[in-house]
């Protein structure tokens, strides 16, 4: 009899925790990836002008994009000036487009990852216009990261994606933008959360003016949520932007968390100096010790909206994204 209920628990447990998710399988969802980097690093620099002017006629929106807000480009160069300018950079870059290569020849598998997160986009949202094409490029390593860009195709840096141990991030200029904790994430493995957070707040662009700091927690924590249903399976710490250590030791201490804001009376302040130590992004929290992760309070927003939603399994993600802050907060009666 004590196995058969162990047994029992073990399939409950696994019940539970597994294909809870939707069956998009049936979704159609067509996508296309381009290798803007590959066309980029193909021209031959000694005869770049005419070249460039293929590569721009053959990527009119983005090329146009990568120039004047990935490299820098001012518009208003003469034409020789910004043809010296990418000539510059695609020699300099040479390494960084090798060793993306050697990570990246095949990218299948990324573009796979995406569809299937876009398919859970349609499938929670069918009415959001979501892209259907991928553009993948090699920026400089001290600028711009992923993004939706203006014809709506996820542009995808590679060199923001070369695995934290990659000596090109050695560089002083680079680390100068980008501390470690930030550098941990520059892993193949986030470049479909890179892609979905950035649909997430395309459709949900934050707004957190003369917020208190409770209610900026909840903002953040219902997009957190909404990042979990467009990837399931895919691990939270991640998806929270902590390490796996981290993550784990913020549920252990989940109380000892909900105190700092509680003890000091921060919940319903709107001092954008004391804010933005709590939802920002920073290497830790001061009063939880060296270990601890920074963007703390998106943790305990993510479980403030985890609780109401527990308590209101009916909802759907668009209501919940409707959902003012104040009534998730308020009905969550969140107490760990």
């Amino acid at each position: 009899m004590r196995l058969i209920i162990s047994l029992i628990l073990v399939t409950a447990f696994f019940s539970c925790n597994s294909g809870n998710e939707p069956d998009v399988s049936n979704i159609k969802f067509e996508i296309t990836t381009q290798r803007f980097e590959k066309d980029l690093f193909s021209l031959d620099t000694n005869r770049m002008a005419p070249q460039l002017d293929q590569l721009v006629a053959k990527y009119p929106s983005f090329a146009e994009f990568f120039l004047s807000r990935i490299l820098g480009a001012d518009p208003s160069w003469p034409a020789d000036s910004a043809t010296n300018y990418v000539r510059s950079f695609v020699i300099a870059y040479r390494p960084v487009y090798d060793s993306a290569e050697k990570l990246f020849s095949d990218f299948s598998t990324y573009e796979k990852e995406i569809k299937k997160g876009l398919k859970y986009v349609q499938y929670y949202f069918p009415e959001y216009k979501a892209p259907h094409k991928i553009v993948t490029y090699i920026g400089p390593l001290d600028g711009y990261g992923d993004a939706l860009t203006q014809d709506n195709s996820i542009a995808v840096g590679l060199h923001g994606h070369l695995g934290k141990s990659s000596s090109l991030y050695n560089n002083p200029t680079v680390q100068e933008v980008y501390a470690t904790y930030l550098l941990n994430r520059f892993e193949p493995s986030y470049i479909a959360i890179n892609a979905m957070n950035n649909i997430v707040l395309d459709m949900y662009p934050e707004k957190n003016e003369d917020q208190t700091l409770v209610m900026q927690m909840v903002e953040k924590g219902k997009r957190l949520y909404m990042l979990n249903k467009f990837l399931p399976g895919y691990d939270e710490y991640k998806l929270v932007g902590y390490t796996d250590k981290q993550l784990k030791d913020c549920y252990k201490h989940e109380a000892q968390i909900w105190d700092l804001f509680v003890q000091n009376n921060f919940l319903q302040t709107i001092d954008n100096n004391i804010i933005k130590n709590y939802i920002g992004e920073g290497p830790k929290t001061q009063e939880l010790g060296d270990d601890s992760p920074g963007n703390i309070g998106s943790f305990s927003g993510l479980q403030i909206v985890k609780k109401y939603m527990n308590k209101n399994p009916g909802i759907k993600l668009p209501e919940l994204m409707k959902t003012s802050g104040e009534k998730i907060f308020r009905e969550a009666k969140y107490k760990p």
